[in-house]
């Protein structure tokens, strides 16, 4: 019998790890204030605070980056999913080279909105790595953060953002 829940208790140990929610989790900073930042956007400068009133998806990338590869059509389709009912998908790059930068937004056809800022920024929200995607309510506070890439477009992901943006 000892084997037994000895072997039960490892597997409930292990199934915690591997679950959803805990690989997106971080719930320290659930309800926190999405920290401000200035950004320019169509050729107009901005801060993070003038979206507020949108679900903002703050994902940081880079062009050398694969996983932030992997993902780009899934947050292209992400995107055109939340973008007509106030939520959008905003793309920090930490390129250093612009050239690179200009060059993955023309190749892999980057529909949603992008910036280039430097590290300074990913690291003043806590990313240790990339990429790293914040959720941001329409009030302007963290709901979720995402470690590593995902399948923004799963019918999980999708029922989700449905959701939130169902909220007012």
């Amino acid at each position: 019998m000892a084997p037994w829940c000895t072997l039960g208790f490892a597997l409930l140990v292990m199934a915690r790890f591997i679950m959803p929610t805990y690989r997106q989790g971080e719930a320290s900073i659930a309800g926190k204030a999405a920290d401000d930042f200035p950004l320019e956007l169509n050729n107009k400068s901005m801060h993070l605070t003038d979206l507020r009133d949108k679900v903002v998806v703050l994902n940081f990338w880079a062009s050398w980056c694969g996983p932030c590869v992997e993902e780009t059509p899934a947050l292209n389709r992400l995107e055109q999913h939340i973008s007509g009912r106030g939520g959008m998908v905003l793309a920090v790059s930490v390129d250093e080279d612009p050239d690179a930068y200009q060059k993955f937004l023309g190749e892999h056809g980057v529909q949603f909105r992008s910036y280039r800022a430097s590290w300074d920024l990913a690291h003043s929200y806590g990313s240790k790595m990339i990429p790293e995607t914040y959720v941001i309510d329409r009030h302007g506070k963290i709901i979720r953060k995402v470690i590593g890439p995902q399948q923004w477009d799963s019918p999980e992901m999708l029922a989700y953002f449905d959701a939130i943006l169902g909220q007012s």
